[in-house]
């Protein structure tokens, strides 16, 4: 993986480069779509490609271990072939959702022990064995297992986790060292920041993993509970500690308005299910602000969801169409929302990479913050 930064903006710290890999160039910065089991969710890699234009998709460690299992992956050769995607893979370690699990897992000095959300089976992971997954998955980018802390977490736990993660990150660099790329294509590896909301823990966590030369760096444990505020004032000092010649990303996050506060803080890299899962539920993203489709005040909108989108949905479809087949259970609404949520958070980055460019980042952000930030909960169903 090579990064080349192009550009910095002059009135923040926001940034345009572009990430090259095996699988094609990555213009940064950039949404990653999120496909945890090899699948984005209600749209095609056809759709990805030529609609989205996704150059980069995440998948998930933890769910493809468990199913299909590496054999599998393995015998089909790689993530790539098996779901017919060639374009750029990042695979997320898992160790959120081992997180996630809570209950299930116990953490051990060498890995942690967790069962199966599926079957209750007990598995072990180790940062060995995720770095073996990974090569069998075949992604162009991958992160090591860490230890990711809730909110709130007391200082205490927040500085075994980010030792543990620490320690976990020596061993993830030696086994990804010890083994090579089973498909013939280059592999990179990040190393992920952690410490919570402590800023002393945060510098202490991305200066062990700078030791390490890691290919980028991702900002893990935020986007869990914390203030808004809170987790742009942890972005923002992370940042400031990274080295400039190396990608950064903000695993997990976020909203349209936490993605360009985030920019304009220095990070490059971005995923979330937000679009996708929100499209599911009839939530679509516009210029305007978030709409709830499934609104009666739709029944006889015949106006297109957002005039300024250029997606498929938009061009083709109103919101009297899109509510209808919300109401009538049609499989089609989840394409149709996917690819315009989809579409629409695509249309954010690209924006503003080009605002980067331009040199007019932090005016042209801060005209349309406002109106990004419509809080899903408000919004009421007639």
């Amino acid at each position: 993986m090579n990064f080349t930064l192009e550009v910095k903006d002059i009135n923040s710290k926001a940034r345009a480069g572009t990430i090259l890999t095996d699988h094609g160039e990555i213009p940064t910065p950039v949404f990653m779509p999120v496909g945890t089991q090899g699948t984005v969710k209600a749209v095609t890699q056809k759709v990805l490609k030529e609609e989205i234009q996704s150059p980069i998709i995440l998948a998930n460690t933890y769910h493809l271990y468990l199913r299909p299992g590496t054999e599998i992956l393995e015998k089909a050769g790689g993530l790539h072939k098996f779901m017919n995607w060639d374009r750029s893979i990042l695979t997320d370690s898992g160790g959120f959702q081992i997180y996630s699990l809570s209950e299930l897992r116990k953490l051990k000095s060498d890995g942690v022990i967790f069962r199966s959300h599926l079957d209750g089976s007990q598995h072990l992971f180790t940062p060995g064995k995720v770095i073996g997954i990974e090569r069998a998955i075949g992604s162009d980018i991958m992160m090591p297992l860490d230890e990711c802390t809730p909110y709130p977490c007391d200082y205490d736990y927040a500085k075994k986790s980010k030792e543990l993660t620490s320690q976990w990150a020596i061993l993830n660099k030696e086994a990804f060292e010890k083994t090579e790329p089973l498909y013939g294509h280059k592999q990179s590896l990040f190393g992920i920041v952690q410490g919570s909301i402590y800023k002393d823990l945060r510098e202490g966590s991305a200066k062990d993993l700078m030791e390490l030369d890691f290919d980028g760096y991702s900002i893990g444990g935020l986007a869990v509970g914390e203030p808004a505020e809170k987790m742009y004032e942890i972005v923002d000092f992370t940042t400031g500690i990274l080295p400039n010649e190396k990608p950064r990303y903000l695993m997990g996050v976020g909203r349209p308005e936490n993605i360009l506060e985030a920019v304009e803080r220095g990070v490059d890299m971005f995923d979330c299910v937000m679009p996708t899962r929100n499209a599911r539920n009839a939530y679509l993203f516009t210029g305007k602000g978030i709409v709830s489709i499934r609104n009666a005040r739709y029944k006889d909108d015949f106006s297109s969801l957002d005039e300024n989108c250029g997606c498929y949905t938009c061009q083709n479809f109103t919101k009297a169409y899109l509510r209808h087949l919300f109401i009538a259970k049609e499989i089609l609404a989840l394409e149709l929302a996917t690819i315009h949520n989809l579409s629409f958070y695509r249309d954010l980055v690209t924006t503003a990479r080009i605002k980067i460019l331009e040199g007019s980042f932090s005016l042209w952000k801060n005209k349309i913050i406002d109106k990004l930030s419509v809080n899903i909960n408000s919004l009421k169903e007639e």
